[in-house]
């Protein structure tokens, strides 16, 4: 199949597909002799495994080493764990802080009289001149 017909297949759109190929992240697909790309079963289930892990916030360098992992029919499972389990550690460390930020955000706005008035602690905290509470002294 051609190009469109993949990404249509595989969820993963024409533009991306050339990006991945280009970074050499997918395998290099054979080609036409006018040299377009030909894409099997093999390349589509590659680039579903590559949008699913994208959809899971895995980096193009740890898809790199799951899609190696995956080719490998005799890897341990131990080392699919180990990326799985650091990717994890890294979203909970970003969703702390994400929430941090977000209970901060909502202190200053709480403080925040909204009105007329040029006073207002959201720009207080932004210049430093000021923090609102402990929940500020979090982000």
């Amino acid at each position: 199949m051609n190009i469109g017909q993949a990404a249509k297949a595989s969820g993963v759109t024409a533009k991306m597909i050339r990006y991945y190929d280009e970074i050499g992240l997918v395998r290099p697909t054979s080609r036409t002799d006018a040299n377009y790309r030909e894409y099997g079963e093999r390349e589509i289930n590659e680039l579903r495994f590559v949008r699913r892990a994208r959809s899971l916030g895995f980096s193009v360098a740890e898809i790199t080493l799951l899609l190696s992992l995956w080719r490998d029919r005799n890897r341990p499972s131990r080392e699919v764990k180990a990326i799985a389990d650091r990717h994890l550690a890294d979203l909970d460390t970003r969703i702390a802080e994400m929430t941090a930020m977000a209970d901060t955000l909502r202190e200053l706005s709480r403080c925040c009289a909204g009105d007329d008035r040029p006073d207002c602690p959201i720009l207080a905290d932004l210049t430093g001149e000021g923090r609102v509470t402990a929940a500020a002294d979090q982000g």
